[in-house]
């Protein structure tokens, strides 16, 4: 008795011992494409996102792995009862890390949150013309949102706002609202070099920027002060290997330890991998095909409808995601609240495109482009591929298709301005609210002015005053309600081609643990660590 009590006594203290997270290593995460920019409120793509979640925080943030919101450098909140005024009581004792670039002692205090918000939207602020636009501000429209944010004392922060917003907690978490450091931009306006804001990042987060080689490497190490306790890793290395293969190539050497968006049809290879697991989730993602309806003959409904009935969906996504995805009808998930469970969306009939093309006065067909991805995403793992595949359908009913790429900041960069006939686009939620893919990608105030993330440029003035209207009631029943209607709208109208929702699979080393898939896309390592 006693020697089978010693053994499970052995037993469970070797399991404890082995979950029990241990400090220290290198992590190196092997992604598809470069960052944009580290000030992430001028960001609107994923790869800057992940970069700028490693060095900043929010007052707010999103639970690890859930939508669930907490306190971040905000301690708590108050909401008057017109629901128009939100008071924030700020974390004492924080620090803004230091670096090479800036060895100034800053402590976080209601300036850097003046700072980082107001800037994008105060025209008089010194840093509202730096960087560019505040694309994703402007695509959550939220000038029209916030009136003022007054930094009422040291540790206090009250932002009042123009009219109620279901969705405003929700927002702060997301990356354009992250804290950046009122010192280190004032640093660096004194010396004329207002740019490095996005190119030297300082943060109050988990890890320190360290070095950034363009289209190669991003280097942090461990911020061994994080208010929220150091992270397990030492260092921490986002690589940049554009080919899905080759990432998956150097994973299976142990060149990297967690991987981005491998190709569909080696997840099963990778999966049979003793050295290798996979986390999988369903994402909360869309992919799509926007038509610019700035552009004849896109301004047509009846072409966009003859488009979406000549291409096989069902096809593309059972050559393209290999069972990692699923045709998409609506322009939110299923996973999300409010999806409309009674779209059909369109059905792939190419004699119903060749007559809708005959209505529009074009039965000999025209020629356009398609605008291609050139790096892999959650919602789209080929861009090329899709398109390829596209074109092939279009060029059945006499549409002629030219396939057009560029690298991915220019592609954002062009698509944004409207330099597009078609484009392949997708999105990933921010914070769990179907406010995030409405009004940001079909709402027409984000299609009024340019750079857009409304790709397709779409003013509908019924689908804008219901989404306008659902996002000012906390009612979720009667929010509900009118999110279904809008969703009816935008596929009477056919807005985009829904292309596919995919299954995320993050692939990395066995030794690699504490990794969970954020529901709103991000790649989060302070939780990580490596088994030694």
């Amino acid at each position: 008795m006693k020697k089978i009590l010693l053994a499970m006594f052995v037993l469970v203290s070797s399991v404890l011992f082995a979950q029990t997270p241990q400090v220290g290593g290198t992590l190196v995460f092997g992604r598809s494409g470069d960052s944009t920019s580290m000030d992430p409120s001028h960001a609107t793509d994923g790869e800057s996102f992940y970069a700028a979640s490693a060095i900043y925080d929010n007052l707010v943030q999103f639970k690890y792995g859930s939508t669930q919101i907490e306190p971040a450098l905000a301690t708590s909140w108050d909401i008057s009862e017109d629901g128009l005024t939100y008071t924030f009581n700020l974390r004492k004792g924080v620090y803004f890390s230091k670096t090479k670039f800036f060895k100034q002692k800053s402590e976080f205090t209601s300036k850097d949150v003046v700072f980082s918000l107001k800037r994008q939207f105060d025209k008089n602020h010194p840093y509202n013309k730096v960087g560019g636009a505040f694309k994703y501000w402007a695509a959550m429209d939220m000038s029209n949102i916030v009136k003022d944010v007054i930094a009422v004392d040291k540790h206090t922060v009250k932002i009042t706002l123009k009219k109620k917003e279901a969705p405003f907690i929700a927002n702060l978490a997301m990356e354009f609202s992250m804290i950046l450091s009122a010192d280190y931009a004032e640093a660096l306006a004194k010396k004329g070099k207002q740019n490095d804001l996005g190119r030297k990042p300082v943060g109050t987060g988990p890890f320190v920027f360290k070095k950034w080689v363009k289209d190669d490497k991003i280097i942090y190490t461990a911020n061994k002060n994080y208010w929220n306790g150091r992270p397990y890793l030492n260092k921490l290395i986002f690589k940049v290997i554009t080919n899905n293969a080759v990432r998956a190539a150097e994973l299976k050497a142990g060149s990297i330890h967690v991987m981005d968006f491998p190709n569909p049809a080696e997840v099963q290879t990778l999966d049979n991998n003793k050295g290798i697991k996979l986390v999988k989730q369903e994402g909360l993602n869309v992919g799509y095909l926007a038509f610019n309806q700035e552009r004849k003959p896109f301004d047509n409904k009846l072409v966009r409808q003859a488009i979406s009935h000549a291409i096989n969906m069902q096809g593309i996504v059972d050559s393209v995601y290999e069972g990692l995805g699923k045709v998409a009808t609506n322009p939110i998930p299923p996973t999300m609240w409010s999806y409309n469970k009674n779209l059909k969306g369109y059905e792939y009939s190419p004699e119903k495109a060749k007559e809708l093309l005959k209505q529009a006065g074009l039965e000999n067909g025209f020629e356009t482009n398609i605008w291609a991805m050139p790096v892999a995403r959650p919602y789209n793992p080929n861009g090329r591929k899709v398109a390829e595949a596209m074109q092939a359908d279009l060029a059945k009913v006499g549409i002629k298709v030219k396939i057009v790429s560029y690298d991915w900041g220019t592609y954002l960069k062009k698509s944004s301005n409207g330099e597009h006939d078609m484009v392949l686009l997708g999105w990933t939620g921010d914070n769990g609210d179907p406010d995030n893919f409405l009004n940001v990608l079909l709402g027409k105030h984000a299609a009024m002015k340019k750079p857009s993330q409304n790709r397709a440029f779409w003013k509908n003035d019924e689908f804008t005053a219901l989404i306008d209207q659902a996002k000012e009631i906390t009612d979720v029943e009667k929010r509900t309600a009118m999110y279904e209607k809008a969703q009816a709208i935008f596929e009477e109208e056919a807005a985009w081609k829904p292309v596919a929702h995919s299954i995320v699979v993050v692939p990395m080393l066995k030794k690699v643990n504490g990794f969970k898939i954020d529901p709103v896309g991000k790649r989060r390592f302070k939780e990580v660590w490596i088994s030694k």
